[in-house]
């Protein structure tokens, strides 16, 4: 890198001191800013050629110099010989104007180092472009090394040369004495031009018709910056000491020659023997073959012959040469043209710009940039002319880098972007839109280009409104997001509100629906489909245009609309503009697709979210108790090391909390299972075992005779778990009862056992409790009515005559296994149904009470229980008549039952 650096600082040092031992001290230097060394040129290419800039204006304009160091092995008399000659043919140049000559910018000024003139910008010379590289700097500038002339160029440069010297030998009546390719430069648009008028010859007879022009014999003794190149002259200078017009046309003929063979002359002159050298070649051009032309191309190969002809009467003149038909080229002829374009009417302007699109696909792109881009920029001045120049400019800027197009084209494209007259430039740019986002810096399109699609957008021209709609898809991609959606998305929404076209509000729906893909989500969603709405016609089109915008940003992969967008204000605003009358059965069925895909997909999303919603709760709970079990397990292995500081309380509660978390862990998880109803096992009984069992247990008992109490009713019987009874408030001791059986039976006060039951129940007490069922003892036929008493007073009253037996001591007898004689065999053995009078009537739903009587409490038996017993159904329980029989009767009863 440091190499790279000190070469750079010697180049740009040993540049400076070049310029400043050369031009310093000149007065040019007063006026004209001296750059880099760039070409050479002029005879025996002496003249350095530099950039240069114009102090006052900043032109851009070249430097000749001429440093004296050349010359200095020289006498003195020939230095001011060489001075002269250089002198001379700067001071004619600087007088003759003419398109083809170079133009001088500031006259030849001389210092005590060097001599020095200005003129139009230049690329090179002639001779460096064909490969002679003389008095170049070093190293060569690329830009001239890899310089390659082509056939346009060639074909309009010779032509330009034979304009140029048909000029001087018609008009100033000149002959010019050294055209050669050191004399031909190529100024910075490309096109050629003559200088080097060291050895014109000026006509002594002007007015005549035959023009006589006096020649110096040739001295071999002067410099030779003093003497013309012989390569190129023609032979009668040096054989008969004669010159004319016919002269120049030889050296032109050498020059073309020269140009279609990379530079080489046609013939080489031993400038020390010239009169032989110069014998020799008219031998030589006496009979020239076609082999020795064979480079030069064959439209052109009878001209060249004809040009370097002996006889100077043979060659055709400068005139005879613009008319060949080798300059008849459409290329040379497109350049031509614009060189005489200032000449040109509108009319004839307007007519060629619009051919010229057919014309520059077959230029070089060098050739369009430097000759034809600068002469149609310069017509920008002229608005009439700009519908018709713009088309051309931006044609060519598709062709330029983004560095040639900002550099060469953008400065001359700025101020058109404002002109709003004639409206065609507006609609010129909109097509090319593309293009200019494309290759403009981003601040010039925000300065520039998109302002003037914004005006085209609220134009007060409904066709160039359209256009504009119809365009801005094709480049919403190249504009930057901010300004899509501050400033081009409003204005498109007010195009659409604001309008009374049906063209320009469809088009504008149209527009947005095809950029949505480069917009925002979140704002597609509030901002273009709320404005959606808003819009006021009902037109097919219209709601068609709708109908696209919701279908693009439903299906859009990128965009989307949200369930709730769409259950809340997409469906409900589409559904009515379905059933719009003005649709056509094809528009219709487009709407309910459209809104069918969209219920669809609704009923998935949300079906979809409460799905995992359920799992996320599950998975909850499952995390909530392997939590438990971790933090179970942390207190675990955290008691371990600290079993010093818990108490007693503390490592039994963990313990509990382990041993629940370890009985969660291990549950399975609860499937349905099926319960198989299995049969209970018959297994028979001995039923006389078990009666004389009973019988021996009832003979132990006596019977007592307790007081009446003042009252004869129930009292409220209080739960006793499981079950229900009588309770009596008197005392809890068993009381004898007389059963007409044998001796007594035993009654117990605890209560009457009834099944299963809530705690609460209240089975006799006042109608109003809850649980509580009234009971109605129906006294039977024989017994006398008694009066309100109370509980122990409706004890005492079991001894009275008449009593029904007491069956208690039988419900073992029909428990849960069956017995050998069911109940109804016994009922249909005698004739006197007892067993039926436990059949519940039909009146008294929900009531709940013994059915043997008033008399009569049967202690809790398996087979007279509430659950399983089909007589206990508190829905069919009703009062029974006491019709029971007699003891005497039960006897006999049991004594036909057991033999």
């Amino acid at each position: 890198m440091e190499s790279m650096l000190n070469k750079l600082k010697s180049t740009v040092t040993k540049v400076t001191a070049d310029v400043t031992s050369a031009v310093m001290g000149n007065p040019v230097t007063r006026e004209f800013d001296v750059g880099r060394h760039i070409a050479s040129g002029g005879n025996g290419l002496a003249w350095k050629i530099f950039d240069g800039t114009k102090k006052s204006t900043k032109q851009e304009v070249a430097v000749f110099v001429f440093d004296k160091k050349l010359i200095d092995k020289y006498q003195k008399f020939e230095k001011d010989q060489i001075i002269d000659s250089l002198k001379r043919g700067v001071q004619q140049l600087t007088r003759l104007r003419h398109p083809r000559l170079l133009t001088v910018q500031h006259p030849l000024e001389e210092s005590r180092d060097c001599l020095a003139f200005c003129t139009e910008p230049v690329f090179a010379s002639l001779a460096n472009v064909l490969g002679c590289w003389d008095n170049l700097p070093s190293p060569l500038p690329p830009d001239i090394k890899e310089y390659k002339l082509y056939d346009v160029e060639m074909k309009y440069g010779l032509l330009q040369v034979s304009e140029g010297l048909s000029f001087l030998h018609s008009s100033v009546k000149m002959v010019h004495g050294n055209i050669t390719s050191e004399n031909i430069i190529l100024n910075k648009s490309g096109a050629w031009k003559i200088m080097g008028f060291d050895f014109c010859i000026q006509s002594t007879n002007p007015s005549e018709q035959e023009l006589k022009f006096p020649c110096k014999e040739w001295d071999p003794n002067l410099p030779s910056l003093c003497l013309p190149n012989p390569e190129y002259l023609a032979p009668e200078y040096i054989l008969s000491v004669s010159c004319e017009t016919a002269s120049d046309m030889y050296s032109l003929g050498a020059v073309m020659y020269s140009v279609f063979n990379k530079g080489k002359p046609i013939f080489e002159v031993n400038k020390q023997d010239i009169y032989k050298s110069f014998s020799r070649q008219l031998d030589q051009l006496s009979r020239l073959s076609s082999s020795a032309l064979q480079n030069i191309p064959e439209e052109v190969r009878e001209h060249i012959k004809l040009l370097l002809n002996v006889a100077p009467t043979v060659r055709p003149d400068a005139d005879q040469m613009t008319k060949i038909p080798f300059f008849d080229d459409v290329g040379a002829m497109t350049l031509q043209y614009f060189d005489s374009l200032f000449q040109r009417d509108n009319l004839q302007k307007s007519q060629f710009f619009k051919g010229l699109p057919k014309v520059l696909p077959k230029l070089p792109k060098r050739v369009i940039i430097q000759r034809i881009l600068p002469s149609l920029t310069s017509e920008f001045v002229n608005p009439d002319m700009v519908p018709f120049v713009l088309p051309n400019v931006l044609l060519i800027a598709e062709e330029c880098t983004k560095e040639e197009y900002i550099k060469l084209i953008l400065p001359d494209l700025a101020p058109v972007f404002k002109q709003q007259e004639p409206i065609q430039i507006l609609l010129i740019f909109l097509q090319k839109m593309d293009l200019l986002l494309t290759k403009t810096p981003p601040d010039e399109i925000k300065n520039s280009v998109l302002p003037m699609v914004y005006r085209a957008l609220e134009a007060p021209s409904i066709q160039i409104q359209e256009l504009c709609l119809n365009i801005i898809p094709t480049f919403a991609n190249l504009i930057d997001y901010p300004s899509m959606k501050n400033a081009l998305i409003p204005r498109i929404k007010n195009a659409c509100l604001q309008t009374s076209s049906l063209a320009v509000r469809v088009n504008s729906l149209v527009c947005l629906g095809k950029i949505l893909e480069y917009l925002d989500k979140w704002f597609v969603l509030d901002d273009i489909l709320p404005f959606l709405q808003q819009i006021p016609s009902k037109e097919p089109a219209v709601l068609m245009g709708i109908l696209g915008i919701y279908k693009c940003t439903f299906t859009h992969k990128k965009l989307g609309i949200t369930k709730e967008q769409l259950a809340g204000k997409v469906l409900p605003h589409l559904i009515p503009l379905s059933i719009e009358n003005n649709l056509n059965l094809n528009q219709f069925n487009s709407f309910i697709c459209v809104i069918k895909d969209m219920l669809n997909r609704l009923e998935a999303e949300h079906k979809t979210k409460l799905e995992q919603l359920h799992v996320m709760q599950e998975q909850q709970k499952t995390l909530d108790i392997t939590n438990q079990m971790n933090v179970s397990e942390e207190a675990k292995s955290s008691s371990t090391g600290n079993q010093t500081s818990l108490t007693l309380e503390e490592k039994q509660k963990l313990a509990k909390e382990q041993e629940q978390a370890q009985k969660l862990k291990n549950q399975q998880p609860l499937k349905p299972q099926t319960h198989t109803i299995t049969p209970p096992v018959k297994q028979a009984k001995d039923l006389t075992e078990t009666l004389i069992d009973n019988m021996s247990s009832l003979t132990s008992h006596s019977i007592s005779k307790p007081k009446v109490a003042s009252s004869g009713s129930f009292s409220s019987v209080p739960s006793m778990g499981i079950g229900m009874g009588f309770s009596s408030p008197v005392d809890s001791t068993k009381r004898n009862i007389t059963n007409g059986l044998n001796t007594t039976i035993g009654l117990q006060t605890s209560g009457f056992s009834m099944g299963a039951g809530t705690t609460s129940q209240n089975f006799f007490s006042s109608p109003s409790g809850t649980g509580t069922a009234k009971v109605n003892i129906v006294p039977a036929p024989s017994m006398p009515n008694y009066s309100p008493v109370s509980a122990t007073s409706a004890v005492s009253q079991l001894t009275q005559q008449n009593r029904p037996a007491d069956m208690s001591s039988l419900d073992n007898l029909f428990g849960p296994q069956k017995p050998k004689v069911s109940m109804n065999q016994l009922a249909q053995q005698k004739s006197t149904p007892w067993v039926n009078q436990f059949v519940p009537p039909q009146g008294s739903p929900g009531t709940t009470s013994s059915v043997l009587g008033p008399q009569m409490n049967i202690v809790g038996q398996p087979g007279f229980g509430m659950q399983g017993n089909p007589f206990f159904n508190p829905q069919n329980f009703a009062q029974p008549t006491n019709t029971m029989t007699s003891s005497s009767s039960a006897s006999n009863d049991l004594k036909d039952l057991f033999g």
